[in-house]
């Protein structure tokens, strides 16, 4: 692993745009990294480390806002882990919430398909459910 890292290798590495590398810095997600002779960032193994705690997290949906709660639950490694348990279980709900309502979705969408005529536009129960009323 190299001692330090310019944000395109940081990037590449963890599978990052830059653009989104600067962001987390902006946010404060990620520490702003040291600066090269020649002004450029040089990140080290440490923000290798965060930068990809960050990409999994927000991999496994975690919105930004998680993921910083995620981020300081993991800074302070002694403290019990109810915190990132309720966090985990509160998403796993919200997840079973959104696949319920996309389960609603796919019934009624495949009970418009099952109506189907196969008769013209005018007469087309999609594009009625989409019209306003």
């Amino acid at each position: 692993m190299p001692d330090s890292y310019s944000i395109g290798a940081l990037a590449e590495a963890t599978e990052t745009k830059v653009e989104t590398v600067r962001y987390y810095e902006r946010i404060g997600l990620l520490p702003e990294p040291g600066r090269t002779a020649g002004n450029y960032r040089a990140y080290t193994g440490d923000h290798l480390a965060r930068l990809s705690f960050i990409r999994r997290a927000r991999d496994l949906g975690f919105p930004l806002d998680q993921v910083r709660a995620l981020l300081g639950l993991a800074d302070h490694k002694d403290n019990d882990c109810c915190g990132v348990d309720a966090m985990a279980r509160d998403h796993v709900a919200e997840i079973d919430r959104k696949i319920s309502d996309l389960k609603a979705l796919r019934r009624e969408l495949n009970d418009l398909l099952g109506q189907c005529q196969r008769g013209t536009i005018a007469e087309c129960r999609i594009i009625g459910a989409l019209s306003p009323r």
